[in-house]
């Protein structure tokens, strides 16, 4: 089975179940990775784990650097990534506290690395991109839950925002008109750099609150907070079960 990596997101500085064996400061020809490689076993799987937002969550999304997070993941051996990431809910399905494998996007950022094929360090291609997402990997991580007997709503379009700030009401409105279920700010260009470099790539979303004018709560980040820290449970134990399925095949 191929090497797991596993890119953690607001919430996720760290991986607790992880058994940390070393830890490597990487610089690849497009910079620094957000934070250290960690290499380490999980449930006796070998997985590479990587802080996208660093491990104090100093870096904010807009700022990432997305292509050095992905060669270096690339470099290391990587072949599938799960991909963490706190969203919020758009769908009446996707209530804070849901699990979601999403199996579209669409990317409303702006001003990103957005791809290896700039011209310059890899010159020019175009790379299918019709599916961003694994099928595979969203099937493994569908098929870990249901043997866990954990609820993951399975497909569903992520809307990627610039952030840091959240998003206005009237912003939430045109991306359910998108068709959009969920929103967040991560998965691009990390799921095209991801595609670029033949990696198989799923988002693990996790519903963190509801979006701005669905709900007559404010949306504040100690709420959010809270919300992430309810979830963190779930993501943990269903990246368990994926982590011992793979090692009983391995």
């Amino acid at each position: 089975m191929s090497a797991l990596a596993i890119i953690g997101g607001s919430g996720f500085g760290a991986l607790p179940e992880l058994e940390e064996r070393e830890r490597h400061q990487v610089e690849t020809r497009y910079g620094l990775t957000s934070a250290p490689l960690i290499e380490g076993v999980l449930a006796g799987l070998p997985v590479w784990f990587l802080a996208r937002h660093g491990a104090e969550h100093q870096v904010p999304p807009h700022r990432i650097n997305y292509r050095a997070n992905i060669q270096a993941l690339a470099d290391a051996g990587c072949r599938s990534i799960v991909a963490l990431g706190a969203v919020g809910g758009l769908h009446p399905s996707c209530a804070p506290g849901t699990l979601c494998v999403p199996d579209q996007l669409v990317d409303y950022t702006w001003g990103r690395a957005q791809t290896f094929f700039d011209g310059e360090l890899d010159g020019v291609d175009h790379v299918d991109f019709s599916s961003p997402y694994s099928e595979p990997l969203r099937q493994e991580l569908l098929a870990a839950a249901r043997a866990n007997d954990q609820p993951l709503r399975d497909g569903g379009i992520y809307g990627v925002t610039q952030g840091p700030r959240l998003e206005t009401a009237a912003e939430i409105r045109r991306m359910g008109r998108d068709g959009c279920d969920i929103v967040g700010m991560t998965a691009m260009p990390e799921a095209g750099l991801a595609r670029e470099r033949g990696i198989a790539y799923a988002t693990l979303a996790f519903v963190v609150n509801w979006g701005a004018g669905l709900s007559e709560q404010a949306l504040t980040m100690q709420a959010i907070n809270a919300q992430i820290a309810r979830c963190a449970e779930d993501i943990q134990r269903l990246l368990l079960a994926v982590a011992q399925k793979r090692a009983e095949r391995r």
